[in-house]
C-alpha cells in the first residue's frame, strides 16, 4: 500500500506516518521506484497508535508495546503490563485533578485583600513544590 493510501485509510496525513516511521513505531517500508510500500499490518499498527494516543499513551509507551510484536502474537500480556502502569498514572492524575478542582472552587470565593493575605490563606511557603500541599483555609 502506498503512503497516500495508507494515510487516507487511517485518517492521517502522510507526514504523521513518516513521523511514526522515524520514531520506530512503524517498520521502514519497502521501496519500489522510490515510493514507500507498506505491508498489510501497517494499517493495524497505525490504528492502534491512534487509539492508544487518544487514550493518553505516549509514543514511547506505544513503541514499547509494539516492539517485536508480530501479527499473530497474543497481545493480552502486553496490554496487561501497559494498562497496569497506566492505571497508576491515571489514579494519580485523578487525585491531583480532584485537589485542583477543590482548590479552584475555593478560589472562586477569594476575597483576599492582598497577595500576602492570599499566600497565607493558601498556606504557601518557599518549600512548596507541588499542588498536593495546597489547602485552602478560610479566614
Amino acid at each position: 500500500m502506498k503512503i497516500g493510501q495508507l494515510a487516507s485509510t487511517a485518517g492521517l496525513n502522510a507526514s504523521a506516518i513518516r513521523y511514526y516511521e522515524k520514531r520506530g513505531l512503524l517498520a521502514p517500508p519497502q521501496r519500489l521506484g522510490g515510493q514507500r510500500r507498506y505491508a498489510g499490518d501497517a494499517l493495524s499498527r497505525i490504528l492502534l497508535i491512534r487509539f492508544a494516543t487518544d487514550m493518553g499513551f505516549t509514543l514511547a509507551e506505544i513503541k514499547l508495546f509494539l516492539s517485536g510484536l508480530r501479527d499473530n502474537a497474543p497481545v493480552g500480556p502486553r496490554w496487561k503490563k501497559l494498562a497496569t502502569r497506566k492505571l497508576r498514572e491515571v489514579d494519580q492524575s485523578i487525585v491531583r485533578s480532584l485537589k485542583l478542582k477543590s482548590l479552584l472552587q475555593g478560589l472562586l470565593h477569594c476575597h483576599c485583600p492582598s497577595l500576602q493575605f492570599c499566600v497565607n490563606c493558601l498556606r504557601l511557603s518557599p518549600k512548596l513544590r507541588r499542588l498536593d500541599n495546597v489547602r485552602m483555609k478560610r479566614p
